[in-house]
């Protein structure tokens, strides 16, 4: 039976000295994560609105949108945006690329967690507010967003995670973030294993908080209905 050696898979004394070196990173990977949420619930949720829009000129460029970007793998739009824009003369830098790469793919999958549960909140909810004087505006804001709020944290807390795993792709275009700085260690020591192993850990470390982050706005929301 051949004995494993565990110090061929993971160096600890490696780890501790290169985590601080790896860390430096994690402002770009939270920047990229959290930006890309922001901007993409922004515009996702416009797009919601262009989908259950009854005018097709609007409804139809949304779909569009949402589909082109759910069918387009990240990293083929990440190279599209750094690599592949400059031959027509729109040149951004490796972060802002990635900004707007991860927040334009994201809106889709947000837009369609946000109309679905904008839907999910019942018809009688306008309705009723109709019924009582309210505008569609305040309609929109007072009743129906809170509902639908409720209904889209858990689907929305899963795009954050997906974001902040996914960021690790902009280290393709150079971007010095957590994945990349991970990659220059193990390829000057010579132990990628190690490395990876350690950054793995701290993209779990920050899921974890997203994922208390995520049952606290949950319980915040419950309470207020209540």
């Amino acid at each position: 039976m051949v004995a494993i050696d565990w110090g061929n898979i993971f160096d600890l004394q490696l780890a501790i000295e290169s985590l601080p070196y790896i860390l430096q990173g994690i402002g770009y990977t939270i920047l990229i994560s959290f930006a890309g949420m922001a901007i993409g619930l922004f515009i996702g949720f416009i797009l919601a609105l262009g989908r259950n829009s009854n005018w097709r000129i609007i409804r139809w460029p949304a779909r569009l949108f949402i589909s082109y970007m759910r069918g387009t793998p990240m990293l083929v739009f990440l190279f599209l945006l750094y690599f592949g824009l400059p031959n027509i003369g729109i040149q951004f830098s490796a972060i802002t690329a990635a900004i707007i790469g991860f927040s334009l793919h994201s809106s889709a999958y947000m837009a369609e967690i946000i109309r679905s549960s904008l839907n999910s909140v019942d018809k009688g909810q306008w309705e009723a507010a109709t019924a009582l004087g309210m505008t569609a505006k305040q309609t929109m804001l007072s009743v129906i967003l809170p509902q639908a709020t409720r209904i889209a944290i858990p689907p929305l807390s899963n795009v954050l995670l997906d974001l902040i795993k996914a960021s690790s792709l902009a280290a393709m275009i150079t971007v010095p973030e957590l994945f990349q700085r991970a990659k220059i260690v193990g390829g000057r020591e010579f132990d990628y294993l190690t490395v990876y192993i350690l950054v793995g850990f701290i993209y779990w470390g920050i899921s974890v908080l997203v994922e208390v982050w995520q049952s606290r706005l949950e319980k915040r929301f419950s309470n207020s209905r209540k």
